[in-house]
């Protein structure tokens, strides 16, 4: 499967200033096999430890000499190790969170060789560690399941990535086409980006072989929160795994996950689950400016699960039944269209940033309204609403760009890609048109490309 992140991969891998890489995501998403991918094609041998397996190799590392300890690597795995031509990858470095502070000495004294380190749970190591961080030594890459362009790569259909990534604004989609991409937005919504998943599913396009494989990673998650016995009530934490995937799309309200708990524990459980990062908050924002995060709201917030597919699992979905479902994305009150939309976008800026997502919404009485997300594009927000089907009110969206002034707004949806100017249905005394954006869903992963052009044609 072809991932993005190899490009980033490969430029670290050029660049002088490299630092020691330290790979992180939830469990599953393909992070050893990211990394075993790019040592294949970039380097002429992989030099691997992995501390789950091994523990006891995190003895090689007693040393602060360098020298000594790839003398005793070398000798212990009967490898060779080259600055420049082999890639030293340490696995699962949580098991041994010590290793962590090390990394700084490959930058300090040996930068020439290239050092990678990956493992699950790192928020719990990186939170409580009693070691001294290499801050400013080491340099991260955030990895999540696959988007929907690795999804179609791994469907080989790498034809509609090309074609859509060409896609300009003002350009039309013949129907045949659209209705194509339709349906692998369809698949991938039941299927979803994790990699074992997708793996199962390609074989044989077998939606029943891809969903075993995801009820088997919902009780992987399940079995690793006995790691977390010590720090929280194992049972309250199940519950709220057990409940997030329904939320999706809705401001967090605790009472809807189990009445009888103090908020205070149950948002303990959601900060646990966070870290694991199986679930991440998108946070209001009140969207006056950029950054969206200097205006977020730290107790508003909706709740974004890891996976599409691990999600439709969770929610008792049968994927074959619903396969046979013309247009699912309604379902659950459009919360799979969001989910959707979310994982995109919250994984589509750079391999080094922490993923990072925000909504709006106005808590006016007799004058609700809510955006589903907000983007930031240069100085300027965008807001972009989801509707599940091809068409919908957008009385929200008429409100935020009233009260912000907006010049361009993103509505995604299922019909036909379109552009046009147009009043906000809110009456203001200096309203004024804004460009409404309108993209299928299956354009999300070129949102920012689409963004720039509607700003650069001067039409807002």
């Amino acid at each position: 499967m072809k991932r993005k992140h190899l490009n980033h991969l490969l430029e670290w891998k050029d660049r002088s200033n490299r630092k020691p890489l330290i790979v992180r995501g939830a469990r599953q998403v393909g992070k050893t096999y990211l990394i075993r991918d790019f040592a294949e094609q970039h380097f002429e041998n992989l030099v691997e430890l992995n501390l789950e397996l091994n523990p006891e190799k995190a003895g090689l590392f007693a040393s602060r000499d360098l020298k000594e300890i790839l003398r005793l690597v070398e000798l212990d795995l009967d490898v060779q190790i080259v600055p420049g031509k082999t890639l030293l990858f340490i696995d699962e470095i949580q098991r041994a969170p010590e290793l962590i502070g090390l990394l700084r000495y490959f930058f300090e004294q040996m930068p020439e060789l290239h050092v990678v380190a990956a493992g699950s749970l790192l928020e719990f190591v990186l939170k409580d560690h009693a070691f001294s961080m290499p801050v400013g030594r080491v340099e991260y890459l955030f990895l999540g399941p696959l988007d929907f362009y690795e999804f179609l790569e791994a469907m080989d259909q790498s034809r509609f990535v090309e074609f859509l990534s060409n896609f300009a604004v003002g350009d039309t989609i013949p129907d045949s086409i659209h209705q194509s991409l339709l349906n692998l937005v369809k698949r991938y919504c039941i299927v979803g980006g994790m990699p074992s998943a997708v793996r199962e599913y390609r074989k044989e396009e077998n939606y029943k072989v891809a969903h075993m494989e995801q009820t088997a990673l919902l009780q992987t998650y399940r079995d690793d929160f006995a790691k977390y016995r010590d720090k929280i009530n194992l049972r309250r934490l199940q519950t709220v795994f057990n409940c997030l995937p329904g939320l999706v799309g809705e401001k967090l309200r605790y009472v809807n996950i189990d009445r009888n708990e103090r908020a205070k524990d149950l948002n303990d459980s959601l900060e646990m689950l966070e870290m694991a990062r199986i679930v991440y908050r998108v946070k209001h924002s009140s969207g006056n400016g950029v950054p969206l995060e200097a205006e977020s709201a730290g107790k508003s917030f909706k709740p974004l699960f890891l996976d599409l597919g691990l999600m439709s699992a969770s929610l008792g979905l049968n994927p074959v039944e619903v396969s046979l479902v013309e247009d699912l994305l309604p379902l659950f009150k459009g919360a799979i269209a969001e989910q959707f939309a979310g994982q995109q976008l919250l994984y589509r800026k750079n391999a080094y940033e922490e993923p990072a997502l925000h909504y709006w919404r106005r808590e006016k009485k007799g004058s609700a309204a809510e955006v589903d997300y907000l983007i930031a594009h240069g100085h300027s927000v965008v807001p972009v609403e989801i509707k599940s089907g091809k068409t919908g009110t957008l009385k929200s969206l008429h409100v935020f760009v009233a009260e912000k002034a907006s010049k361009l707004a993103v509505r995604l949806n299922m019909d036909f890609p379109s552009q046009c100017d147009i009043l906000p249905a809110i009456k203001t005394e200096d309203r004024s048109p804004y460009t409404l954006l309108s993209l299928p869903l299956y354009l999300i992963c070129e949102i920012d490309r689409l963004v720039e052009e509607s700003f650069n044609s001067g039409t807002p």
